[in-house]
């Protein structure tokens, strides 16, 4: 079973806004202070309408086979539909379960809208029966379905009062949590050119999805105590021969 978890982080599409409204003269930045104020305005806080982040980095932490990596897709630089096509070329590839902490609510619609309009083909992925008939009871978009499990709605009992953070969840399981970084400071990263400081926070949110994935399994019991010790001991063993400061600071937090 291959197993992907997965997280993205956005910034304000200024390009887009330039569509949707005429902004005149003002730079990007003027633009994304625009939107954020006109989402304000509109609802009382900034976050954007899903179709207006642009995506800039896609963390996995994955199990291919018996094998465990880290790895990120965008490079500071990168095309969003480059990664955002090489993301779904990956699913097509492995067909792996998918996991997310409220990827249903978040990470997935903003792919879906990102990948519309830049004509991203993902056919496995939107597949749910119709061409194989094993994705008709089991496929990436129905919510009770598990190629996609997203933690945060499943631990919740579908419940969106009942929804928890991340970091909050990953520390009180023992788990590192968040090291030094938030969503709210991913923009204000990205406008200093200190990309690698977003694409080392994201890995630690998929390293946290992951963990607690296996604490899930383990709590349903797929996993039994040997099993769920084999697991992470996978992960550690992986952390510390990537040899990158970034997942040693991981390591390093995550006391046994």
């Amino acid at each position: 079973m291959n197993i992907f978890a997965f997280d993205i982080e956005t910034i304000p599409d200024v390009a887009g806004g330039r569509r949707l409204h005429d902004f005149g003269n003002l730079d990007d930045n003027g633009v994304a202070e625009a939107l954020l104020a006109m989402r304000r305005e509109e609802t009382g806080n900034d976050f954007l309408r899903l179709p207006l982040h642009r995506v800039v980095v896609i963390s996995v932490a994955a199990l291919i086979g018996d094998r465990f990596t880290v790895f990120s897709l965008g490079d500071g630089g990168d095309d969003e539909a480059d990664l955002i096509g090489r993301f779904f070329e990956g699913i097509e590839r492995y067909l792996p379960k998918l996991v997310s902490w409220n990827g249903t609510g978040f990470d997935l619609p903003v792919l879906h809208y990102r990948a519309l309009l830049h004509g991203i083909s993902a056919p496995r992925y939107w597949e749910t029966g119709d061409q194989d008939r094993s994705f008709r009871f089991n496929n990436y978009h129905s919510r009770y379905h598990d190629r996609h499990t997203d933690l945060m709605d499943v631990l919740a009992g579908y419940s969106p009062r009942a929804v928890a953070p991340l970091d909050q969840v990953a520390t009180l399981c023992g788990f590192p949590g968040k090291l030094g970084m938030s969503g709210g400071l991913v923009r204000e990263a990205i406008e200093r050119g200190e990309f690698a400081a977003v694409r080392d926070y994201c890995e630690h949110d998929v390293l946290n999805t992951y963990l607690l994935w296996l604490r899930f399994e383990q709590m349903r019991g797929n996993l039994d105590a040997i099993d769920y010790a084999r697991e992470t001991g996978l992960v550690r063993q992986t952390l510390k021969e990537a040899n990158k400061p970034h997942l040693q600071q991981f390591l390093d937090a995550w006391v046994e």
